[in-house]
């Protein structure tokens, strides 16, 4: 009797996941009956896809308005700084300065997301932020408000410091409804 519940229970289970799929155009939780994988494999395929989805589900979507490519060079952006750059930390007076560096394609992508990033956060919990361009990259000088946010800062150093805010994903969907205003 209890295999007989649990299996009743996996049908019911997998039907509603089924139908939820077939609802919301889930072609891979319907080709696998809601059970299958659901890691696209890539991270910035995933957040692209996730977009998507979304600009698909939602009947206002402006199509003419949509840039999913810039979205995409944002995201080469973000791999380049997070895999690519090379950083070296200097303790200043009150804060740290972070002189990240890259050739080619790195090295603009850490200009572009450097200042963009200080433009955002400085201020933000009283934490400033100070950016530059450098013949190299950029330099990020990030001041602490207080001595026990400083040791936060040790530990977080330069890419932490940039994953800092949850503006990554407003950002994200701003650039791809082209309502971004830094374009």
């Amino acid at each position: 009797m209890k295999a007989v519940s649990l299996a009743l229970a996996f049908v019911l289970l997998t039907a509603g996941a089924t139908l939820a799929a077939e609802k919301t155009h889930d072609h891979g939780a319907m080709m696998t009956g809601g059970a299958g994988p659901r890691e696209t494999g890539q991270a910035t395929f995933a957040a692209i896809q996730e977009i998507v989805a979304m600009l698909d589900a939602n009947p206002a979507t402006d199509w003419t308005k949509v840039d999913i490519e810039i979205l995409r060079q944002h995201l080469i952006d973000m791999n380049n700084v997070t895999l690519g750059a090379e950083v070296e930390a200097v303790e200043t007076e009150g804060g740290i300065r972070f002189s990240a560096s890259g050739d080619g394609p790195v090295r603009e992508s850490i200009r572009r997301m450097v200042m963009a990033h200080a433009a955002t956060m400085n201020g933000v919990d009283g934490w400033k932020f100070v950016a530059e361009a450098s013949d190299s990259g950029a330099t990020l000088t990030v001041s602490p408000p207080d001595q026990a946010s400083m040791v936060k800062l040790r530990a977080l150093g330069f890419i932490g410091v940039m994953t800092r805010g949850m503006h990554h994903q407003q950002h994200h969907w701003m650039l791809a409804t082209g309502m971004d205003p830094h374009q």
